[in-house]
Parts: C-alpha cells; structure tokens; sequence
C-alpha cells in the first residue's frame, strides 16, 4: 500500500524534485492542483524557514486529513548579512526575475567573500500529535557567472563545495543527493521508513 503526501505548493519544479526523491519509497505525492485545494494567497510572515513551512501547511490543513508536507528555503549569502534568506523568492520578484538578482548579488559581491549556504526546512503534519521538523543545510559558494542549464532559481550561481560545480550543472539526480531540499526529504524519509513501516 503506498503512503500519500500532500506537498503544500504550486510549484512544478518543486513537485517534481519532490516527487523524484520519494516516489521509489511508494510515497505518492499530490501537489495542491491534484486536489483541487486553493489555499489563496498565504501570507509567510514567519520569523524562520520554519515558520514560513508551518504557516503553508496548516493552510493546508483544513482541507485534507492526508499526511501534509511544507517546505520553506533561502540563499544565505555570508558577505550579505545572510541575505536573500528567507525573502529569496520575494527578493527575485522584486527585481524582475532571477536573471535580475544574479546581477545585483554579483555587483553586491565584488570584491568580497562568495561563501553561501542553501537551507531548507520542512514541516511535516497530520502524522504525529505535533509538527515535524526535518532540515537540510548544503554550504558552497557565488559564482562569477552564471553556469549550467538545468534546475531552477539560484541554481545557475550556486556552487556545490563538494563538487565545485552549480546546482544547475549537475542534473537531477546527483542534486537530489547533495541538494539542501534533498537532504531535509531523506530526514523525512528516514522518519517515515521507521514511523509508517514505509520500504
């Protein structure tokens, strides 16, 4: 019998990394449009990852009695005050697309140190009487320029210290091994597995 999940996005891209992680464990995972669920425009006003992942799925919450997963992820870049962080996504918009914020984190970053870390935390919900936590941290590096073609996001100018190569240069499946999100799902799975007798 497979194990359903309820992943409290919108986000293609998301769902498929999500999905490419968990689906060989039997985990069957809906986005939001699988189930007909329209959570509106939900307002992240969290202080943390962690309360921006909470808020998303207890918004979730009241729709389905399903397993429900939530995630909320930033660029901290070190030289920046850890900024994106937590407004990543908010602080691309802003500008007018990622192609926008590679060139003021660029400009920002001459002349300075390029360390950075991605951070993801995911909630879990409706499978213990509180909410799970399960984080996934990847340190690297800001490129020059940016390099590759797959991923998505920052993923053109976010180099992997262990391997020195981009997100977006190293395919799917080897950044599901080494990526902040894919380290937070093997948590989560490693739960599961001894918590939902999950294979």
């Amino acid at each position: 019998m497979n194990f359903e999940i309820v992943l409290a996005t919108n986000n293609a891209h998301k769902l498929k990394e999500v999905r490419s992680i968990l689906a060989p464990h039997k985990i069957v995972v809906y986005g939001l449009k699988d189930l007909n669920i329209d959570i509106g425009e939900v307002d992240e006003n969290g202080k943390n990852y962690y309360e921006n992942a909470l808020i998303k799925a207890q918004a979730v919450q009241r729709f389905t009695n399903k397993a429900i997963i939530a995630d909320d992820s930033g660029l901290e870049i070190l030289a920046l005050n850890n900024e994106p962080g937590l407004h990543s996504a908010r602080y691309a918009s802003s500008l007018g697309g990622h192609q926008e914020a590679f060139k003021d984190i660029f400009k920002r970053l001459e002349g300075k140190d390029r360390k950075a870390r991605f951070v993801c935390d995911i909630v879990l919900l409706n499978v213990a009487n509180k909410p799970l936590l399960f984080e996934g941290i990847t340190e690297g590096h800001i490129t020059e320029t940016a390099h590759g073609e797959t991923g998505f996001g920052y993923d053109p100018i976010f180099l992997v210290d262990e391997l020195g190569l981009t997100y977006a240069e190293i395919g799917d499946e080897i950044k599901n091994k080494v990526s902040h999100r894919g380290k937070a799902l093997k948590k989560l799975l490693t739960f599961l597995k001894i918590n939902q007798s999950i294979r």
